[in-house]
């Protein structure tokens, strides 16, 4: 069963082995048994019962108990109670809410997680992008980017753009799409460039891309680039209509680029922007990407939390770099949620008047879903639960230790949470997550994979293995 739908590419796994240079071996990734216990429901027509549903949808608003109708990949039908001859899954005392957007994530690196526990930038740009990116191979990309996959999807997050510098040559950026095809997440590749190769086409080898992999947006693959502050390539994503995922971390950086903003450009980070930039991305209705772990542990500045919400830019989170934090969107949410509320608080202990207000947990959550989609370019797909949406859908279950008892419902998922509570996790209407396993049985030939290529990645660049 291919992840892909429309005219996207689709690769068994044996085609994809085969492509992705020699010597890789992806192992054929199954669903789990369909014993009575574990069965999964079938993917056409499915009756979500009796949970606690967080639409994130304004009009539709939040129900303390409701049914959603799930039919051929979307949202048919949310109501409080829901009437159909089709299987039924019991969400009682479950959370169910769209599935998390990741704005921003380097998926590549998914075989050198957490080698950099106390690193700064200057470390990450050394170590990462210095040593080990030039001895990439294009399977060591595929399997890194399936790792993340299947580490994000494991954690409720639906849809990631994957801002894939590792474009060093075209084996290397067909091997990382496959990759995200294999895991069947949904995904924005944001086409990035890699190490400095004769066989690097960067950025010219989008048009290729376009036509080879995303003729169609109507798939679970969507185009965009990962662009410099660069005129040139904004005009290159522009002309095959891709989205534009920029890192803005300098102080006037954007200034020479005010007439090519717009609402299709996310900018990540922006933690040393000056005024005058901040007016020109509300203007222009650019997005903006905030990282809040990341920035505060390798020193990128302060996360732009409280100007991006005095300016009335809506923000979406994304997790960076799984080199140095964690890969779900509980963190991400506690982070700036801790942060905003200290900044104010702090400010009005020294006697400040005239304070931006708190921020609530339903503010944050909207941060990791509804605006997320919007700066993924997805929103009228998902990022809430609406008719019509596709499916992207995902139970966390209320009856955890850590949670446990319930006292309100958007605290609970923002400030209680974490990727233990994730029961479920629904993509497209198939189901990714069930029963808290993940519906790939092959986990450990998949390791052991990710430990060859961790292995490969070491001993050819040199770098040292310190485990403690």
């Amino acid at each position: 069963m291919s992840p892909s739908t429309g005219n996207q590419q689709t690769f068994t796994r044996k085609e994809f082995i085969k492509g992705t240079g020699a010597g890789f071996m992806l192992p054929f990734l199954p669903v789990i048994s369909r014993s009575e216990e574990a069965r999964i429901p079938s993917v056409e027509r499915i009756l979500l019962k009796g949970g606690t549903v967080l639409t994130m949808d304004n009009a539709a608003g939040d129900f303390e108990k409701a049914d959603i109708l799930v039919e051929n990949g979307k949202i048919t039908e949310i109501a409080p109670h829901i009437e159909a001859n089709t299987e039924t899954v019991d969400a009682t005392g479950h959370v169910v809410m769209p599935g998390f957007v990741d704005t921003h994530r380097h998926m590549w690196q998914g075989c050198i997680r957490n080698i950099l526990p106390d690193g700064l930038l200057s470390d990450y740009v050394r170590v990462v992008l210095g040593q080990a990116r030039p001895v990439f191979r294009p399977e060591d990309a595929a399997i890194g980017n399936l790792i993340s996959a299947l580490g994000a999807m494991d954690a409720g997050i639906t849809t990631v753009l994957d801002w894939s510098h590792i474009g060093s040559s075209l084996e290397h950026t067909n091997a990382a799409i496959k990759g995200l095809m294999v895991s069947g997440i949904r995904a924005v590749y944001a086409y990035g460039s890699g190490a400095s190769t004769p066989e690097n086409k960067y950025p010219e080898d989008i048009h290729r891309l376009r036509d080879e992999y995303f003729s169609s947006d109507n798939q679970l693959l969507t185009l965009a680039l990962g662009a410099g502050i660069n005129a040139d390539q904004w005009k290159l994503a522009r002309e095959v209509g891709a989205r534009i995922s920029v890192h803005v971390n300098g102080t006037g950086d954007l200034l020479p680029l005010a007439d090519r903003l717009g609402p299709d450009v996310t900018c990540i980070h922006c933690c040393n922007l000056l005024d005058e930039e901040w007016e020109l991305l509300a203007e222009k209705g650019t997005g903006v990407s905030i990282s809040s772990p990341v920035e505060m542990i390798m020193g990128h500045g302060i996360p732009p939390i409280q100007q991006t919400l005095d300016y009335g830019i809506l923000p979406s989170l994304s997790v960076d770099v799984e080199t140095t934090v964690p890969g779900d969107m509980f963190t991400q949410m506690q982070s700036v949620f801790t942060l905003q509320r200290m900044q104010v608080l702090a400010r009005e202990r020294s006697g400040e008047e005239n304070l931006p207000g708190l921020l609530t947990a339903r503010e944050v959550l909207r941060f990791a879903t509804v605006n997320g989609a919007i700066h993924n370019g997805l929103g009228h797909k998902t990022g809430t639960l609406a008719p019509g949406k596709e499916a992207d859908i995902i139970m966390l279950s209320l009856n955890r230790p850590n949670i446990m008892p319930v006292n309100n419902v958007y605290g609970t998922v923002v400030s209680g949470m974490d990727r233990t509570n994730v029961e479920m996790v629904m993509i497209g209407g198939k189901i990714k997550k069930w029963k808290g396993r993940l519906v790939h049985e092959e986990l450990e030939e998949i390791s052991r994979r990710a430990v060859q290529s961790r292995e490969f990645i070491f001993e050819t660049s040199g770098m040292v293995r310190d485990l403690f």
